[in-house]
């Protein structure tokens, strides 16, 4: 158990994703193979929270609600597509908060049990997506939903960016630095609080 582990509490406050896994419940990790992913649960893997990170969970949150409607989501089999490299921008930091939570790997996945349960090749880069951020497809049912990311309407606090080079730079002090980190979250806080604004979901027939 961590003690003392401190961090901004909007992050309890943005939905979590709850998903099923059979090879969870095979293995018996969690009763009936349901689990439930917060986004502090991401951040743990990822290492930080930042427009990026959030970006991705609001995207796998709202594309797999769109996707499965009124079912919940089962883990392994949800196929995830990029139009971009792995490589580019940011698109492989997205594409590991996506495979955390979807279980969705390109190679480097669990290669399954007596051919069931392989997590390889549902991650895919280079795909004709039609300009979409991400595009999740169910493989039980071929149903797909294009997902677009965009969070340039919400402004960060006009001191952000002289705090950010003063950090980089070596040059901030103690409390510039705690400062830099408040209106860094702020920005997130202020991204989680417009879900709607920032994340458009198109469902393909």
């Amino acid at each position: 158990k961590v003690e003392n582990m401190t961090y901004p509490q909007f992050f309890n406050n943005i939905p979590t994703i709850k998903l099923q896994d059979d090879l969870a419940y095979l293995l018996g990790a969690f009763e009936d193979g349901l689990i439930e992913f917060s986004y502090l649960d991401l951040i743990k893997s990822a290492g930080h929270s930042c427009p990026t990170v959030l970006g991705a969970y609001l995207m796998t949150l709202q594309g797999l609600k769109a996707l499965h409607e009124n079912e919940i989501a089962k883990r392994g089999n949800i196929l995830v597509e990029f139009k971009e490299k792995q490589i580019d921008g940011v698109a492989g930091v997205i594409g590991s908060v996506i495979t955390n939570i979807t279980g969705s790997t390109t190679t480097n996945g669990f290669k399954g049990l007596a051919g069931k349960h392989d997590r390889n090749n549902l991650m895919n880069f280079e795909k004709d997506i039609s300009g979409a951020s991400v595009r999740f497809t169910r493989l039980d049912t071929q149903k797909s939903v294009d997902v677009f990311y965009n969070a340039s309407m919400i402004l960060p606090h006009p001191s952000m960016n002289s705090l950010m080079q003063k950090c980089i730079q070596g040059s901030a002090t103690n409390e510039e630095k705690i400062e830099f980190g408040k209106v860094w979250q702020k920005r997130v806080e202020d991204i989680s609080n417009n879900i709607e604004e920032v994340i458009k979901v198109n469902i393909k027939e």
